[in-house]
């Protein structure tokens, strides 16, 4: 189950996010569904456009299944998906 204590260990796909800080006004403010990940990036859906957001610098607002809002540093999870379990414990 995903909660705000282990969310940067699990698949941020399918969870709505905002970019909620950046050093790239361009970035700032995008919201929408996470459609894909890479080690750096962020691919964010904003209604029929992907927009790739870095990680790295950015701030980003999760909403959780619950409707619970979980705030990250895009610092904090710039790793593999499959690789933040085993380098975040």
């Amino acid at each position: 189950m995903i909660t705000a204590g282990n969310l940067r260990l699990h698949e941020l796909i399918g969870l709505n996010a905002l970019v909620a800080e950046s050093p790239s006004l361009p970035h700032k403010g995008i919201k929408g569904l996470v459609v894909d990940e890479t080690k750096n990036t962020l691919v964010i859906r904003v209604g029929t456009e992907e927009k790739i957001v870095p990680k790295k610098g950015r701030v980003f607002l999760f909403t959780l299944p619950g409707r619970e809002k979980v705030r990250l540093e895009g610092d904090k999870i710039a790793y593999r998906p499959y690789d933040r379990p085993k380098k975040l414990r």
